[in-house]
């Protein structure tokens, strides 16, 4: 199994939100960075579990857990010209842009903030807390998930 974690705007899609979904699943669409469709596209798979990162907000950090549940597949928003992530230059008969299926699995007691997660020493390695990391997708090792876990 892998970790991961996966940042969203909770104005524009929240730990709330996912929960409100039939199933508590649905689409992780939107992605348009190459590094990070790629870890979608060959890495994730179904069962590996995800921190969910609310990014952009008084204070950001990681407020749940979700699962993989669907392994990638094409992100269809990319094909539609009256969605916000519309891609002209994808094609479905090749497409260019990647998604998976999440479902929700808990909320956090407590939201870890990033300056929380900044200032412990063994999360060094953490690409969230490296300067200059902006992807909205990032693999987390199994000792840094269960250290971040503790701190719950």
């Amino acid at each position: 199994m892998n970790y991961w974690l996966m940042k969203s705007e909770p104005d524009t899609f929240s730990i709330d939100d996912l929960y409100n979904k039939p199933d508590h699943t649905e689409h992780w669409d939107g992605v348009r960075n190459y590094q990070a469709r790629n870890m979608m596209r060959d890495e994730m798979k179904r069962g590996d579990q995800v921190f969910f990162y609310h990014s952009n907000c008084a204070e950001p950090g990681i407020v749940g857990i979700m699962e993989v549940v669907k392994e990638g597949y094409p992100d269809f928003s990319a094909f539609d010209p009256d969605d916000k992530h519309f891609d002209p230059k994808s094609d479905p008969a090749k497409p260019r842009w990647m998604m998976v299926d999440v479902r929700y699995v808990r909320t956090l007691t407590r939201t870890i903030t990033l300056k929380e997660l900044k200032a412990k020493e063994e999360l060094a390695g953490l690409a969230l807390v490296r300067q200059g990391n902006r992807l909205s997708i990032m693999p987390v090792s199994g000792e840094q998930w269960d250290f971040i876990l503790a701190l719950e």
